[in-house]
């Protein structure tokens, strides 16, 4: 099951398009869908290892500006798509408690939770719904958006082809690790508070 997903991932990122479909799955991650444009980075930064630094800076981009997508549904339609979003994410019954957390710790939220596979697009709409301060929700958004892919954009292009090798000897259990992982952060999320 892995082997045939990664083999497609792998000859995807190597396609002409490929940044564009990076650029859409990390503005999408940011506001609404689920799966971080890590599955699509690491890849894509294995196949053209010189390209790495692009890559990431395509998904900070991308994910800021969905995250400023994910703040306007907080700030404008909180009653409407936003509780649809966060209901779908098993987070409406403690919403209130996250709403309180975040009036008090909001930065640390945004910068903590950016670098993390917790759901980015809760504290995106978390933070439209509190009316935080745009300006400083863009800089911690390019802070911890930039830091988590451009850390992994440089670990890939200097060390690629061992992580590659590693990768592919171990993509089962790397496999199930991400998924545990991605299904992980749902659960923290719903918990959390």
């Amino acid at each position: 099951m892995f082997r045939a997903l990664y083999d497609w991932t792998m000859r995807q990122a190597a396609r002409p398009h490929a940044d564009r479909a990076l650029a859409v799955v990390s503005f999408l991650e940011s506001s609404v869908f689920p799966i971080p444009p890590d599955v699509m980075l690491i890849p894509m930064c294995l196949a053209d290892r010189s390209r790495a630094f692009r890559y990431a800076a395509i998904c900070t981009i991308a994910s800021v500006i969905g995250g400023l997508f994910g703040y306007a549904i907080g700030y404008f339609l909180l009653e409407t798509l936003g509780r649809w979003v966060i209901d779908l994410y098993g987070y409406g019954e403690k919403w209130q408690a996250f709403e309180d957390a975040y009036a008090e710790w909001g930065v640390w939220i945004i910068l903590i939770k950016g670098l993390t596979p917790i759901p980015y697009k809760i504290v995106t709409i978390a933070s439209g719904a509190a009316h935080f301060s745009l300006a400083v929700f863009i800089i911690a958004s390019i802070t911890t958006r930039g830091l988590r892919f451009f850390l992994l954009a440089g670990l890939l292009r200097a060390y690629g082809a061992p992580i590659q090798d590693f990768i592919e000897k171990r993509l089962t259990i790397l496999g199930w690790i991400f998924l545990i992982a991605l299904i992980g952060g749902f659960v923290v999320v719903r918990y959390a508070f």
